[in-house]
């Protein structure tokens, strides 16, 4: 039985992790999924929130403003909208955002707005400012 996968994640920008992992754990719409080596195959959809993988170095997080993922028995594929590296997130960013989104959802008629756009801005920003909060000792 392998011992490792490959994890490939891409966002709409560019690649933003691939390499080998031991196993994986991913904020999946229904709750965190853990995906090791060997694991069936699946296509699920992702929530906002943070993506933890462990390596030979240790574990390393990225935040996903949600996606698709792809798992087979060796290899794990994420696309994404948006990746962010742990090391890269900006508490004062999402706390803009999830200021702009509250303001968005508060000020304008329903018509005049993609709501669940401005609804998935405001979870992403959610789950960012949860996860620097989460990390954050790591950050600094």
């Amino acid at each position: 039985m392998a011992t490792t996968m490959h994890l490939d994640v891409v966002s709409a920008e560019e690649s933003i992790y691939s390499g080998t992992v031991q196993e994986l754990i991913a904020p999946g719409s229904m709750g965190d999924l853990g995906i090791m080596p060997s694991h069936s195959q699946l296509i699920t959809t992702l929530k906002a929130g943070e993506l933890k993988y462990k390596t030979e170095e240790g574990m390393s997080s990225l935040f996903v403003a949600g996606g698709i993922m792809e798992v087979q028995p060796t290899i794990v594929t994420v696309l994404t909208d948006t990746a962010v590296r742990a090391e890269d997130l900006d508490e004062k960013a999402a706390e803009e955002a999830k200021t702009r989104a509250e303001n968005a959802l508060q000020g304008k008629d329903p018509e005049d707005m993609d709501y669940e756009a401005v609804k998935a801005e405001l979870d992403a920003a959610k789950a960012q400012i949860e996860m620097i909060h989460r990390i954050g000792k790591t950050l600094s």
